[in-house]
């Protein structure tokens, strides 16, 4: 219902909605990050070494060969930043810009800060926090989201539970308006005309509806197929606009010189 009301308004009220909720729950998620790990400040040596133990042993090693460990690392670290999916160039298309690299390399900021940034706070969390291997009520290991509101816990409480399950929730939100955007252009492109918007804003947010109600598991397996099937085509075509792209980077080295020489 939220996403229906959002979206109704086009892509001028989900900008005004994401740009208020995602700047305001990334720092509130850094800072009470940040306090989680100055409380289990000792243990943060250890956790740091282990983190490159078990990433760079034989065993490791031969499960990555195996392609396990990479195929689920490409699986996740697309919904971490959608590097590689062609999505995140369709907002970028959106905006006011001098020149189309600067906005790419604007863009690019958005993989470090969700990737190296976020990611890496959470997984020293989780990993500090000594939260690593505990189970749940029917003895299954707590994993996702329940993993890192179990380490956020540690520290704050259930007050840490509620602010981390709310960030949650909001960036999850903010996401589902960002993807209507994506698919709302593609097909306002296939169709060659925007009359036909507001039918597919609606079964958008039926979809959202489906996939909130629908068991997890379902939700990841088709996630991951329908994420192969943009990258796939889209690696592809970047692969073959590499020369063009790399021709109009070295072009706009020489206006980043000239505006430092001003």
């Amino acid at each position: 219902l939220f996403t229906l009301l959002v979206i109704f308004g086009g892509i001028h009220r989900i900008a005004v909605i994401s740009g208020i909720i995602v700047p305001l729950m990334a720092i509130a998620y850094i800072l009470l990050a940040a306090f989680i790990l100055f409380t289990h400040l000792g243990t943060l040596p250890h956790v740091i070494g282990s983190i490159f133990t078990n990433a760079f042993g034989f065993e490791q090693f031969a499960s990555g060969g195996l392609g396990a460990v990479i195929m689920q690392g490409v699986r996740r670290g697309l919904f971490s930043n959608e590097a590689g999916m062609g999505s995140a160039a369709i907002t970028a298309a959106a905006a006011t810009t001098d020149n189309h690299v600067r906005q790419g390399y604007i863009n690019m900021t958005g993989t470090f800060y969700d990737t190296i940034v976020v990611c890496t706070i959470t997984g020293l969390c989780i990993a500090s926090s000594g939260v690593l291997g505990t189970t749940d009520a029917s003895g299954e290991l707590v994993s996702g989201a329940a993993l890192t509101i179990a380490a956020f816990s540690t520290a704050l409480g259930k007050w840490g539970a509620y602010l981390v399950t709310i960030g949650i929730a909001l960036f999850a939100f903010s996401t589902i308006l960002g993807w209507e955007y994506h698919g709302e252009k593609a097909f306002e492109y296939i169709l060659g005309t925007h009359k036909y918007n507001m039918i597919y804003r609606i079964l958008f947010s039926l979809i959202a509806y489906i996939g909130a109600t629908t068991t997890l598991q379902i939700v990841w397996d088709f996630s991951d197929i329908a994420n192969a099937l943009m990258a796939i085509p889209n690696l592809i075509c970047l692969l073959a606009l590499s020369g063009e792209i790399a021709k109009d980077m070295i072009e706009f080295q020489k206006v980043i010189k000239a505006e430092k020489n001003k």
